[in-house]
C-alpha cells in the first residue's frame, strides 16, 4: 500500500483509514470479532485508525485500545470529542473544561498515553474557537496529543481557526474530516480548495454515502424502515432527491461493470484519487465488508470514467442536502432576512 503525507506534518498514512464507528453497541457487538477485523486491516497495510469518544458511548475506543495492544507504535491513532456523552450539560462541546476532562477518558479507554490526532467532532456556534484551540495547544505541549484537527468545518470556519492559531500563536488544525462521495460532492466547492491552500490533510468520511454506493439500495429495493440510526430524510425513498439518487446509483453500477470493478471500488477510488484527499475513512462492520473495500486502494480511475461520473453528478454538487454535514446553523431564524 502506498502511503501519503498527512498534510505538512511529515507523518505518513495509508490512503484508506479504518473508521471504527461500527464496532461496539452501534454495530458489531462481538468484541473479539471487531478486534479481528481491526487486526486484518492493519495486516493489509492500513496504519491509520479513526474513532471517537461518542461511538457506542466509548465502547469503540475501548475495542480499538484492546486491538492495538502490542501494535500501538505502528498506528497513527485518531479520535474525536465534542458530541454529548450523556445528559450532563458540560459533558460535551469544545470548552477547556470538557476537553481537559474528556482527553483523559479517551486515553484511558484507548489504553495509550498519547493520541496522534485529536479532532473536534463539530464546530460550535456558541463559543470562540480560541478557547478550543488554547486547550488543545496545552495538550500538545503536555505530550498527550501530537496533532489536532477539525471535522465537518465549513471553509470559512477552517479559515477562522487558521487565522486565530496564527494570531494567538496556538497549535493549528493540521487536518479536516469532511463527508465526501460521488453523491456528496459539496466540499469540492470550498472545503477542499481551503484545506489545500492551508496545506492540511483531508480525511474524508462516508465514501459509500451511508451505504448508497455499496449496491445495497437500488430502484427495486424495498423501502428502508426509518430508525434513529437512519434518519428519515436521508433514507426516505419517496423523496425527489432520493429517487434521483436511485437513478444515478443504477447508472454508476453500469459504469463499474464496464470498468471491470465493483461499485464499492468505484466509489472509494473516486474519493482517494482526488488530489486534495489524504485518506478515505472506511467503516466496515464485518470482515466481509472490510475485504470488499480494501481492494479500492489499488484502483485508479481513468479520465473517461471520471468524466462519466461528472456527467451523472456535477462537481461540487450534493444531490440531497440532508446528506451533508454543513449548513445546520447558517440559516437559523435569526440569520434570515425575514
Amino acid at each position: 500500500m502506498d502511503y501519503r503525507l498527512l498534510g505538512r506534518t511529515g507523518v505518513k498514512v495509508s490512503p484508506l483509514a479504518l473508521g471504527t464507528m461500527m464496532f461496539g453497541e452501534w454495530g458489531n457487538k462481538d468484541v473479539d470479532d471487531s478486534v479481528r477485523v481491526i487486526h486484518h486491516a492493519l495486516d493489509a497495510g492500513i496504519n491509520f485508525v479513526d474513532t471517537a469518544d461518542v461511538y457506542s458511548g466509548g465502547g469503540s475506543e475501548e475495542i480499538v485500545g484492546r486491538a492495538l495492544k502490542g501494535r500501538r507504535d505502528g498506528v497513527v491513532l485518531a479520535t474525536k470529542f465534542f458530541m454529548p456523552m450523556d445528559d450532563q450539560p458540560n459533558h460535551g462541546g469544545g470548552s477547556r473544561r470538557w476537553i481537559m476532562q474528556e482527553v483523559e477518558n479517551s486515553l484511558r479507554r484507548l489504553g495509550t498515553d498519547y493520541i496522534d490526532l485529536y479532532q473536534v467532532h463539530r464546530p460550535s456556534d456558541t463559543m470562540d474557537v480560541e478557547e478550543t484551540l488554547g486547550a488543545l495547544t496545552d495538550l500538545v505541549h503536555q505530550g498527550k496529543v501530537r496533532y489536532i484537527g477539525s471535522s465537518s468545518y465549513a471553509g470559512s470556519q477552517i479559515v477562522e481557526a487558521q487565522v486565530v492559531s496564527r494570531d494567538r500563536n496556538l497549535s493549528r488544525f493540521v487536518t479536516e474530516q469532511p463527508p465526501y462521495s460521488i453523491l456528496v460532492r459539496g466540499i469540492e466547492q470550498d472545503v477542499l480548495p481551503t484545506t489545500q491552500r492551508y496545506g492540511m490533510g483531508t480525511l474524508t468520511y462516508s465514501p459509500l454515502a451511508g451505504g448508497w454506493l455499496s449496491g445495497k439500495w437500488r430502484k427495486d429495493t424495498p423501502p428502508v424502515p426509518v430508525s434513529g440510526a437512519r434518519p428519515n430524510a436521508r433514507f426516505d425513498m419517496s423523496t425527489v432527491a432520493n429517487q434521483q439518487k436511485l437513478e444515478i446509483v443504477d447508472a454508476l453500477a453500469q459504469v463499474a461493470d464496464e470498468a471491470g470493478i465493483t461499485m464499492i471500488e468505484l466509489a472509494i477510488a473516486f474519493v482517494i484519487n482526488h488530489p486534495g484527499v489524504t485518506s478515505a475513512i472506511i467503516g466496515p462492520r464485518t470482515m466481509e465488508q472490510l475485504e470488499s473495500q480494501l481492494t479500492a486502494a489499488d484502483v485508479t480511475l481513468s479520465t473517461e470514467i471520471l468524466d462519466r461520473i461528472d456527467e451523472l453528478v456535477a462537481p461540487g454538487v450534493t444531490l440531497n442536502p440532508d446528506d451533508n454535514s454543513y449548513g445546520a446553523t447558517e440559516l437559523a431564524p435569526e440569520a434570515r432576512r425575514r
